[in-house]
């Protein structure tokens, strides 16, 4: 995607073939900056930190950081390490754990002098995967979008509501649930997009509409408790959101929130999607709710926000009572019955087991949940 006229992705090699080099998604929406990792150290503080997020680019930024990693050291035991590091830094996408287990996966077998050019080969191989995927999905989507838009007799514009950010800064390009809004777009079909703002992190308000705005797409920021009025009312045609982990059975974990809008979409009767690559589907689990591991991150991201002020300084400020404690539950699972349809690079599905069975028929372990 473009940011002013020129191209980026959200991850790529420095011009000395070695060093990776990220966009800093901490800086959005007031300014844009990369920044240049060179350790497995600084790609960990990356993510962890979320200077990199969504599901997608975390298991591509680990993937390079396993070859920086091995690049220091090429030993079994400093492949052990890092991946241990790198795995501990987000627990709930499961994306990071594919990339990383099919890294080691590919180098563990290898003599130590020929790790490192196969971990970056690899890295840079799912970098273009995810590329060729999500374009993939943003195809299936605009197909629904236009049938969306046809059923409803053509109206002056297709109104997509969406929660957090799954567009191309979650990605390495094009992004899962903002890839049919670009596809449409960019084809003419009048689309507008509610942008709920997605507290904490305000994902929704700073990146979202950053990328929605540097590409020239409709689209109004919303407080994240509106999205229930707007459907009540008939202002959303469809919702649409990306997911961090899918189970074998449809259940679909994505950024807290995202369950509150399936049920009010369940209940106006407005179509509820999640885009999503095969490797945000956790074939080992078949409960999202009962198995999943819901990251619990600082409660200062609750009780404190950042923002720029009239003179143009960037300042993160308190918004709660002195002493007044916080929690901070980073997402939340909505149970497949709430999903009307997975939109992956294969296709669409029903939120099922037999649903996803058939589009991946040759997944290793689902025929152990049957």
């Amino acid at each position: 995607m473009k940011v002013d006229g020129q191209h980026y992705r959200t991850i790529w090699l420095a011009e000395d073939g070695w060093r990776v080099v990220i966009i800093d998604q901490t800086k959005l929406p007031h300014s844009f900056g990369t920044v240049v990792l060179e350790s497995e150290v600084q790609v960990a503080h990356a993510i962890a930190s979320m200077q990199v997020r969504g599901a997608p680019l975390i298991g591509a930024t680990g993937a390079f950081g396993l070859a920086l990693a091995l690049r220091a050291d090429p030993s079994d035991a400093a492949l052990a390490g890092a991946y241990e590091r790198l795995l501990a830094t987000r627990p709930t996408a499961v994306n990071l754990r594919w990339a990383l287990n099919d890294v080691r996966a590919r180098v563990a077998v290898l003599k130590p002098g020929e790790r490192t050019a196969a971990a970056y080969r690899r890295a840079a191989e799912i970098c273009d995967d995810d590329v060729a995927v999500c374009r993939a999905i943003g195809e299936h989507g605009l197909a629904v979008f236009h049938r969306i838009w046809e059923r409803k007799g053509r109206p002056e514009r297709l109104n997509v509501l969406t929660h957090c950010n799954a567009g191309w800064l979650a990605t390495v390009d094009w992004g899962t649930a903002l890839a049919p809004i670009y596809m449409a777009h960019d084809g003419g079909l009048p689309v507008h997009v509610w942008v709920d703002e997605t507290r904490p992190r305000n994902q929704g308000a700073s990146i979202t509409a950053f990328e929605l705005g540097r590409h020239g797409v409709a689209h109004t920021v919303i407080a994240d408790n509106v999205g229930g009025h707007l459907m009540q009312h008939g202002l959303v045609d469809l919702v649409i959101v990306g997911t961090d982990r899918t189970t074998a059975s449809g259940d679909v974990c994505n950024k807290i929130g995202t369950y509150l809008k399936a049920l009010a979409a369940h209940d106006n009767g407005v179509p509820f999607y999640v885009a999503l690559p095969h490797t945000t589907i956790d074939w080992t689990l078949a409960d999202g709710i009962g198995t999943i591991e819901i990251e619990r991150r600082d409660p200062r991201e609750v009780s404190h926000i950042t923002g720029r002020t009239a003179d143009g300084r960037i300042e993160t400020v308190a918004i709660l009572p002195e002493g007044s404690p916080a929690a901070n539950w980073a997402f939340d699972v909505t149970p497949a019955r709430y999903v009307t349809g997975l939109i992956t690079e294969r296709g669409i599905c029903p939120a099922s087991r037999d649903g996803l069975a058939g589009l991946y028929p040759d997944a290793p372990l689902l025929r152990a949940l049957r």
